[in-house]
């Protein structure tokens, strides 16, 4: 006796097989693994930076100050004699915190922003898109430059700066997914059912767009860490003595050509998360992506 197949499949099934599908790729894709790597063992060093640090990122020796790498100090010190590996250690909770505020912001904001505006479309849809396209229009780090300018250095002000120029690539993302999607069938289906547009967009288009935001925010990851190494670099971001990548490429600058570490260091940090996320998101748009 044959059985029949089961066509229609559930949504925890289809989440299953998305979940499986994403697994296979990452074991076949060794780039996206080793991005995936590099960003586990960031939130891991952020998590446990008390046990991974050999020593307090605030603690000054001035005896032991400029000391090059070795077995006691393996970045080296800095010009405070403080240890530049447990800096940077640190300074992942930093760059972890920056990146997981501006995702949350970041993402909700232009997820609704380009859905609403994709769906009613008209003068809403214009009031929106001119307002992205004034943010577009400059560099994201002199326009974060100018908010915090305005709201005063600090690390929160840091945050909100980096948002604030971080959320209309998404928000025309996700308004491009939504045009193409308001006039399917199955959106004509559930207006004849009579849901109201805030239903539907809440319940039936928003979470289709939400892979493609997904994948665009963990891309944009990477440019969040360099605008916020620049604001630290400038001075606008973590004050000292916090540990921050950007800020201790700027302090070091000074000893750059005698003692390298003081800026190779968190530059090599900087460099290798960026590239991972870049990795991680490229992956994760060959998993999402319905032609792959």
């Amino acid at each position: 006796m044959s059985h029949s197949p089961n066509i229609a499949a559930t949504p925890a099934q289809a989440m299953n097989e998305r979940l499986r599908r994403t697994a296979r790729h990452l074991l076949h894709n060794p780039m996206t693994l080793a991005g995936l790597v590099v960003i586990l063992l960031l939130v891991l060093a952020a998590l446990c930076a008390p046990l991974v640090a050999p020593q307090d990122p605030l603690a000054q020796d001035l005896l032991s100050a400029l000391r090059p790498p070795s077995a006691q100090h393996w970045f080296g010190t800095d010009e405070y004699g403080r240890d530049v590996f447990s800096r940077v250690v640190y300074g992942a909770r930093t760059t972890l915190y920056i990146v997981g505020l501006v995702a949350a912001v970041v993402g909700p904001v232009g997820l609704a922003v380009g859905t609403v505006s994709g769906y009613f479309g008209g003068a809403l849809d214009n009031v929106f898109m001119r307002i992205t396209d004034i943010f577009m229009s400059f560099p994201s780090l002199v326009l974060a430059l100018a908010f915090v300018a305005a709201l005063g250095p600090g690390l929160e002000h840091a945050v909100i700066a980096i948002a604030l120029t971080s959320w209309p690539p998404i928000a025309r993302l996700a308004r491009a997914e939504t045009r193409s999607l308001r006039h399917s069938d199955f959106v004509a289906a559930v207006k004849l059912q009579g849901a109201s547009p805030a239903r539907i967009l809440v319940h039936h288009i928003a979470p289709l767009c939400i892979s493609s935001v997904v994948v665009r925010l963990t891309m944009n990851m990477a440019a969040v860490i360099l605008t916020a190494a620049g604001l630290g670099f400038l001075g606008l971001g973590a004050q000292p003595p916090l540990p921050e990548w950007g800020a201790m490429i700027s302090a070091g600058r000074r000893y750059m050509m005698e003692c390298w570490w003081l800026v190779a260091m968190p530059g090599a940090a900087i460099m290798l998360v960026s590239l991972a996320f870049n990795l991680l998101g490229d992956g994760l748009r060959d998993v999402f992506d319905p032609r792959s």
